[in-house]
């Protein structure tokens, strides 16, 4: 694999805009029409990606390991929710970032989320060979 171009402090923020489809109700984690949390989840992830896409070797991506995710605040439809993610340790080709989510005055969500640098082609072969 290729010398990893990743270092601390990279940074990367992606907003959304809440519909009905990204509510607890739609994505089947409760039965209120609020922001549900896998969707929280899934906009904190596109931060961490966000945060290295431009700085990997070639040839290599990231997967997500491990998530600590706090959902601290609902959010209704209509309003816009923003990711933060900072890398804020490299150990090898392990990545650890922390992520927090906004309503622009309110902390939504927070967390660690934890990526492993990889061979993507030897990766998406031995995971499509597994089935």
């Amino acid at each position: 694999m290729p010398e990893q171009t990743v270092t601390p402090g990279l940074k990367a923020r992606v907003e959304l805009t809440v519909t009905d489809a990204d509510t607890a109700q739609a994505v089947g984690s409760g039965d209120v029409p609020v922001l549900g949390t896998p969707r929280v989840l899934a906009l904190a992830e596109a931060a961490t990606v966000a945060a290295t896409a431009r700085h990997l070797p070639p040839g290599t991506t990231t997967v997500g390991v491990r998530v600590e995710l706090e959902h601290r605040a609902p959010t209704p439809v209509g309003r816009t929710v923003a990711a933060e993610a900072r890398l804020d340790e490299v150990d090898g080709r392990r990545l650890v970032f922390t992520v927090t989510v906004d309503d622009g005055g309110e902390t939504v969500a927070q967390g660690r989320v934890e990526r492993v640098l990889l061979d993507r082609q030897r990766f998406v072969e031995r995971a499509c060979g597994a089935s």
